[in-house]
């Protein structure tokens, strides 16, 4: 198995903060066919706030089409525990982000995990959809086993999320089947929520953020729209202010 350097999975230890009373880590998650490279820039920057950031590479994903369709749902978020469990040995809180499907894998591991986790972040998570092309999926998936999509979501120009350009549909089937479970979960979210949704997102609708706020119990919850960015926010032209506001975040829910 061939790994691209933007899919290799990651650990940044805190640049600085060595002196904080806790040791505080976060746990970034991909959206589905992506890799860990469309976090890195994200993860760099809490690593220089003084936080230990651990971005972990999600099964089947940063190789081929076909790893990515003999994983599931199960498979991606069993790793997001196993990471999550690493990092909460090492750390005295841990707050937990993702984007898109990474998102929706957040979300499950709060509902599941209660107060270990400090505090969620999501960026344009995907939790439904009322797309009915993308709910033929459920369908298609037994007779096509891939479909053209939309990697680079991405407005800035020049900017490659190097992501998968033939989603297999197995693969999403299974992401789209987890939805439900999920959002009957909701309700056991509770923790401080920081979200962005991009005005503009080509690839989630804005039935997630909806079907999020009126699900979750959190009731310390902030929802940022992103005028300049399209899906993968995190690469594009809101990052920084992505990138400022969570570290803002998680220094106050884990703070005193």
């Amino acid at each position: 198995m061939t790994l691209a350097p933007a899919a290799e999975p990651s650990y940044a230890e805190a640049v600085s903060g060595a002196d904080r009373d806790k040791r505080v880590g976060v746990l970034l998650l991909e959206g589905f066919t992506g890799s860990p490279g469309s976090l890195r820039p994200w993860a760099a920057h809490l690593a220089a706030a003084g936080f230990h950031v651990s971005v972990p590479r999600l099964p089947g994903h940063g190789t081929t089409r076909q790893d990515l369709d003999r994983t599931t749902w199960t498979d991606w978020y069993d790793e997001a525990q196993r990471s999550f469990d690493r990092l909460l040995a090492d750390s005295d809180e841990v707050v937990v982000g993702g984007l898109s499907t990474g998102g929706a894998l957040s979300l499950r591991l709060a509902a599941d995990r209660g107060r270990e986790v400090a505090g969620l972040m999501l960026v344009n998570p995907a939790v439904s959809t009322q797309r009915r092309g993308v709910l033929a999926l459920a369908l298609l998936n037994r007779v096509v086993p891939s479909a053209p999509g939309l990697p680079d979501d991405i407005k800035k120009p020049g900017v490659d999320e190097r992501g998968c350009s033939r989603p297999p549909l197995r693969a999403a089937h299974s992401m789209m089947r987890a939805w439900k479970p999920l959002r009957a979960v909701l309700p056991r979210v509770t923790q401080p929520l920081l979200m962005f949704r991009s005005v503009e997102d080509h690839v989630a609708d804005p039935s997630s953020a909806t079907v999020i706020r009126s699900g979750v119990s959190s009731r310390d919850l902030t929802l940022r729209m992103l005028g300049n960015s399209y899906h993968v926010a995190t690469l594009d032209n809101d990052a920084p202010a992505i990138f400022e506001e969570s570290t803002q975040f998680v220094r106050r829910v884990t703070g005193p």
